[in-house]
């Protein structure tokens, strides 16, 4: 699925718009650091109400969260626009967007994790190029280093094109087929897209590289996914799939006498599709984090392994 809608690229002391699309702060230096982070290199910081607010695991009603996204990209100041983070929520914002609106007034969103929702959402509703990355709150945050924060401004700013690079602690990227593609790229994390199997916001799959990222997930939650996604015919005519790093992925199920490994279950799920698939790139939850937009050509190659993003996400 290609995208027709593409933000503006992030100028020089620009306006970065905030609002929390899923879950909410837990500390009020969530928001504190970031702020810092941003102005410290001459950047303005435009938050929403939705950041300061806290309903159970959600950050508010989505009709808040809602309303702020629309504020947000119908700001002429606002330049960009963050997610919070993720967490949950995102899915009951879908059916209340205006996507007329989204289309109307492009701008790159950013986020990962169950923001997918909103990158499934608005690729499929409005056209919309939008960009997997990490949210507002890594900036400043300890635990995010150079490699992930600087691959995201330089993405915001310049539109994220070239090889995506391999893990600062780990080169190693394996092959799960061999083989070169170019076609739009789609996807991020494997459990929102299985949730929204069915509903009007499932992405249509066909003839795009798929993106799959996942977190603190056993093999065999693995394999009823793919099982799933499969039976259904998700996969049947993908042109490719990059797996991300998996971050703490593959734990075995207690439950389970004799457990299959993670990448028994990638074997046996995407090798037998006969497309090019790598794992390993730094796409989700770990320490380091990629930024790539998404709906706009990239190119998979199997026999090197490596991913490159070929199209600017922002103009």
């Amino acid at each position: 699925m290609k995208a027709t809608q593409f933000g503006r690229a992030l100028p020089a002391g620009g306006t970065v718009g905030v609002f929390a699309s899923s879950g909410p702060y837990e500390n009020r230096s969530d928001v504190l650091r970031p702020i810092e982070w941003w102005k410290a290199r001459g950047y303005q910081v435009r938050l929403t109400d939705s950041v300061w607010a806290r309903h159970d695991y959600v950050a508010g009603p989505a009709q808040d969260r809602v309303d702020d996204l629309h504020s947000l990209l119908e700001d002429d100041e606002v330049d960009v626009i963050f997610c919070l983070w993720g967490g949950v929520g995102a899915i009951e914002m879908l059916p209340l967007i205006d996507y007329d609106l989204v289309a109307a007034n492009p701008k790159a969103i950013m986020g990962f994790s169950d923001v997918t929702n909103l990158h499934a959402a608005l690729l499929k509703k409005s056209g919309l190029s939008t960009f997997h990355g990490p949210g507002f709150g890594s900036f400043g945050a300890s635990d995010r280093e150079a490699f992930t924060l600087d691959s995201a401004v330089e993405a915001l700013t310049k539109g994220g094109v070239g090889e995506v690079p391999r893990r600062p602690d780990d080169q190693y990227i394996r092959a799960l087929a061999g083989g070169r593609v170019t076609a739009p790229i789609v996807g991020g994390n494997l459990y929102t897209l299985n949730h929204l199997m069915g509903t009007p916001y499932e992405l249509d799959l066909s003839g795009c590289i798929v993106l799959i990222e996942e977190v603190d997930t056993m093999a065999i939650d693995f394999d009823v996914m793919f099982w799933q996604m499969r039976l259904a015919g998700a996969f049947d005519d993908v042109a490719g799939v990059v797996v991300s790093d998996l971050h703490a992925c593959g734990k075995p199920d207690p439950e389970v006498v004799a457990d299959r490994s993670l990448e028994d279950v990638l074997e046996l799920h995407l090798g037998a599709l006969e497309v090019p698939v790598i794992y390993g790139l730094p796409l989700g939850h770990g320490p380091h984090l990629a930024t790539v937009p998404f709906g706009v050509m990239a190119t998979l190659d199997g026999d090197a392994r490596t991913l490159t993003i070929d199209e600017p996400g922002v103009r």
